[in-house]
């Protein structure tokens, strides 16, 4: 059995879990803990949890001590020095008239590196800028560049649901997401509709995505001839999560329109209807260009 103890070292930021030893903390406390790059200095998020030593994948490095109000003090200069580097490196970026924005600085707690992270639309030369940054701050200088959905969650915001930002509560990782899953949830395909804060597609449309596809597999398509208890008819919409399809039947002249159940029709003869409809035509260039943006991003993330 093992005593481990979940820390972050941002306030959005990922749990990170490491071995507490003897160390009895409590929420909020902060502690230092050693790290690939050097000791840091972390808030308590998940205090004194027991874990069979067997589930552990990877050995966990240590929490080292309690942070002394010494470790508080200097982690307040720390983000004095963030708020000092920031400013300058804008201005330096604007001098050099580089195509960069910079969203964020980090002092390491060791000080053994200022990283600076910033977003851009392709690759920057910024090694002058670097030279400048590394004889300022006499310490090793690392610039990252970073894709926009983690510079909304820098930012913050509230999504169109009205709630704040998944990115900005709970989501730490960005999952790909794609056009495909919001015609499959039958979403309107208007890129304003399913694009979040930061101009590429809401993370939110992963969420239902296995659920509609496992559903998807027992339903029939649009156009498909079905067999129910009023006769023989064609599928015309389809509700995925109820499992419910709407039937159009003959009926003399006239057609006639019912809901039924998935377990109330037998399909007689499916339709794979990969066809645009009008609103995908309509924003098609648009649909595209979001397409790009998505792969884009997954390869500079590579």
């Amino acid at each position: 059995m093992k005593k481990i103890v979940g820390v972050r070292f941002k306030k959005l930021g990922k749990i990170y879990f490491f071995d507490s030893k003897w160390l009895e903390v409590k929420k909020g406390e902060h502690v230092i803990v050693e790290t690939s790059q050097g000791e840091d200095i972390a808030e308590v998020i998940i205090p004194n949890r027991i874990i069979e030593e067997e589930n552990l994948t990877t050995p966990l490095k240590k929490i080292l001590r309690f942070a002394s109000e010494k470790d508080l003090k200097h982690e307040e200069e720390c983000k004095k020095k963030e708020k000092e580097a920031y400013e300058y490196c804008n201005k330096k970026i604007k001098e050099y008239n580089l195509d960069m924005t910079l969203t964020d600085v980090e002092c390491k707690f060791d000080n053994s590196k200022i990283l600076f992270s910033f977003t851009s639309d392709g690759r920057v030369d910024f090694r002058e800028l670097v030279k400048d940054l590394a004889a300022v701050y006499k310490t090793r200088i690392e610039l990252r560049q970073i894709g926009v959905r983690d510079e909304v969650k820098k930012i913050g915001g509230n999504g169109v649901c009205g709630k704040e930002l998944c990115c900005c509560t709970f989501l730490r990782d960005f999952e790909t997401v794609s056009i495909k899953m919001a015609k499959e949830q039958n979403l309107s395909l208007n890129p304003t509709k399913i694009s979040g804060n930061c101009g590429r597609l809401m993370c939110c449309l992963k969420y239902e995505q296995e659920v509609y596809e496992d559903k998807a597999k027992r339903l029939p398509h649009i156009g498909a001839i079905v067999s129910t208890p009023e006769g023989e008819g064609e599928v015309d919409n389809i509700e995925t999560l109820k499992e419910v399809v709407r039937v159009k039947i003959k009926d003399g002249d006239i057609y006639k329109q019912k809901k039924f159940s998935i377990n109330e029709i037998k399909i007689i003869k499916d339709i794979n209807n990969e066809n645009e409809d009008e609103e995908e035509k309509e924003y098609k260039n648009e649909l595209n260009e979001l397409e790009n943006l998505e792969k884009q991003d997954k390869s500079m993330n590579k």
